[in-house]
């Protein structure tokens, strides 16, 4: 890798996460959570790529976007479905040409899980943002991690 795309990939980890670009970006990802609380499957599945991801907690949650539908629209269907409420986020463009990509994380609040954290990759094409890929990940305290992870080897 040369010098010039060194400086480049810096000065983009280095720049705020604000303007217009990341405006749409950080809007898409209010509308997801919201479209989860609400239960509402057509807005919530429509905010991904065709390629989308969902990883979820397990070990099994690993979903292109038709599997994730079947595994929420029961619970939709019903009305249920589930409120993360983001405390914090960060959203950054990378380094390409196109600015059509990005890359994200947040800390949200559940009732059931408190504190989890959401990453992934955002893509940018003629209808806007969407989600290529979204990871969904408990945070565990350093301290704790022992003990959690005891608890896992348990199993």
């Amino acid at each position: 890798m040369n010098i010039l795309a060194l400086l480049m990939i810096a000065a983009a980890l280095q720049s705020p996460s604000d303007g217009p670009d990341i405006a749409g970006a950080d809007a898409l990802l209010d509308r997801f959570h919201q479209a989860a609380s609400r239960a509402d499957g057509e807005t919530y599945f429509g905010l991904f790529t065709p390629t989308g991801r969902f990883v979820g907690t397990d070990e099994s949650e690993q979903w292109n976007v038709e599997e994730f539908r079947a595994y929420a629209e029961p619970y939709f269907s019903q009305g249920r479905g589930w409120t993360y409420m983001p405390q914090t986020r960060e959203v950054r463009l990378a380094p390409v040409a196109c600015q059509c990509v990005a890359t994200f994380d947040e800390v949200l609040s559940n009732d059931s899980y408190g504190l989890v954290r959401g990453s992934g990759t955002l893509i940018r094409g003629e209808d806007g943002w969407k989600i290529e890929h979204y990871v969904l990940s408990f945070i565990v305290p350093n301290d704790k991690a022992r003990e959690v992870v005891a608890v896992i080897k348990a199993k």
